[in-house]
């Protein structure tokens, strides 16, 4: 099934909340939300998926830090920034993860910025990238082979996330600053394949 025959079924799915515990203003969405607040909405503090992975963006436009929102309930921010270690109350745009496919996914990871030095592939999910034999707390580049991945600044899935996505780029992310618009550090420590 192609990403157009998705949205057509409503495989892309979302409802959003202006408050937290799914109070307040509401609305359903199957495509993506460049500016909630061009719907009357003043930002958004809880969020319903109920199909598809979405990322969610703290500014309107896509900008700012990305939150991962597979399918379940986020009643309140702790819900999506999990064990990150920034926080924001509330998002103002999100869309829809188009690539993600759990059982395709592979991604190329780099020792230096421009895909050089030395590389290590991936195709699972490590909650420790020191663990499986990375010598460094750095990832300055990445290629995303296929698939979507998420990548966090700690060990466990904790700290600053990272979507990284095929249909983005090119799957491309030659240094680390095109990670997303608010990547501060090279620091990947963990990542894994987002769930569809």
């Amino acid at each position: 099934m192609n990403t157009q025959q998705m949205e057509q079924m409503g495989q892309f799915r979302v409802t959003v909340w202006e408050e937290e515990n799914f109070q307040g203003k509401r609305c359903e969405f199957m495509l993506e939300c460049q500016n909630i607040m061009e719907r009357g909405f003043n930002k958004i503090r809880s969020i319903k998926v109920e199909n598809g992975p979405w990322v969610g963006y703290e500014y309107p436009e896509f900008q700012g830090q990305q939150f991962i929102l597979e399918k379940g309930d986020y009643p309140c921010y702790e819900a999506w920034s999990g064990n990150s270690g920034y926080r924001t109350e509330h998002l103002l745009s999100f869309r829809p993860i188009k690539c993600a496919n759990h059982s395709d996914s592979k991604v190329t990871m780099y020792e230096c910025e421009d895909f050089q030095g030395r590389k290590f592939e991936m195709c699972d999910d490590y909650p420790s990238l020191q663990a499986m034999g990375w010598c460094s707390k750095e990832v300055p580049s990445i290629k995303v082979n296929s698939g979507a991945w998420v990548a966090y600044q700690f060990p466990g899935y904790r700290g600053y996330q990272y979507i990284l996505e095929r249909d983005r780029r090119q799957g491309e992310f030659r240094h680390y600053n095109e990670y997303s618009t608010q990547a501060h550090t090279n620091q990947v420590q963990s990542i894994r394949r987002i769930q569809h």
